[in-house]
């Protein structure tokens, strides 16, 4: 592959350089691999980008180099690329938004790698869109147990609260799981909603569950993380590449798939992702049609918690 190159979308067009770079030396990933890697899966992980904020995971050196978390658009970017103005104290931060093909191509060529989006849309950035509970076992021998728990979240807040919920890898050791909501509440009351039914989750299998953030309090227990529910809080995106050994991609997941005894978080990386989009649809087609308010589900996590006291 050439040091140099571009790509050219409608009237912009993306300088490439550094193609030869290897991002993932133990894999023989390039630079240039990973831009056509973005190119190629543009149409798939746009929907979950557009309108959202973006945090950048830039590894100029590859992933055994020093990483950057960049939140703010540099100078140098073009004025194509879309920014967004996110208040914060004192002030604001003008955010990327990836909304087209050209800047995701841009953004790899800037070396980033992971790609970490806003639970809010840019028209009601205070109130989320999604929540999102992260399942972050003590190891990667824990994944398989994570399973059966993010099962048994699915049940609860399916079966017993009527909201719909998602499933994802993260690229790690563990998963996330979203549910997709009207934008009607602030991030505060939406994250006392997580952190309820993850305590009654964590309830029913306290010896597996913690909602404990210090390590050292964990033990072997999984745990179940809701402080991503939070204003300019970030999740990693739906296809987004994680910068580990191996080029691991946050994957949806079909509930069934879930179930399954074979299935591995490490099992989705950059060059295995497209055989599974070629023979299968996305699992998160449609989330935005289920979306749900919390009135009726806050009763109903109420109800549950308090049958569970009396057992």
């Amino acid at each position: 592959m050439a040091e140099q190159a571009s790509e050219r979308f409608g009237d912009i067009t993306v300088e490439l350089s550094h193609l030869d770079k290897l991002f993932f030396p133990d894999d023989g990933i390039s630079k240039g691999d990973l831009i056509a890697y973005y190119r190629d899966i543009a149409p798939r992980i746009i929907p979950y980008l557009r309108d959202r904020p973006l945090v950048m995971g830039r590894y100029p050196d590859g992933i055994t180099g020093q990483g950057i978390v960049q939140k703010n658009a540099g100078r140098q970017f073009p004025a194509w690329i879309t920014r967004a103005q996110v208040p914060k104290r004192g002030g604001a931060v003008s955010h990327v938004v990836c909304d087209s093909p050209a800047t995701l191509v841009y953004l790899a060529n800037q070396a980033c790698i992971e790609l970490h989006v806003f639970l809010s849309h840019l028209g009601a950035l205070d109130r989320p869109d999604q929540l999102v509970f992260d399942f972050d076992p003590p190891d990667g021998s824990g994944f398989p147990e994570a399973c059966r728990h993010v099962l048994d979240l699915r049940e609860l807040l399916e079966d017993e609260l009527g909201l719909t919920a998602y499933v994802k890898t993260t690229g790690g050791k563990g998963l996330h799981v979203h549910v997709p909501l009207r934008p009607e509440d602030d991030f505060d009351a939406v994250r006392d909603f997580a952190r309820a039914a993850a305590t009654v989750l964590a309830s029913r299998s306290p010896h597996q569950l913690t909602l404990e953030p210090r390590k050292d309090a964990r033990g072997q227990r999984i745990y179940l993380d809701v402080m991503r529910d939070a204003y300019a809080q970030t999740v990693i995106a739906p296809y987004a590449v994680r910068a580990r050994p191996g080029a691991p991609v946050a994957t949806p997941l079909h509930w069934a798939e879930v179930q399954r005894a074979d299935l591995s978080p490490r099992q989705f990386t950059l060059r295995a992702i497209a055989d599974r989009l070629a023979g299968s649809d996305d699992p998160w087609a449609g989330m935005a049609r289920h979306s749900s308010g919390l009135s009726r589900a806050r009763q109903r996590l109420d109800e549950a918690s308090q049958r569970d006291q009396v057992r």
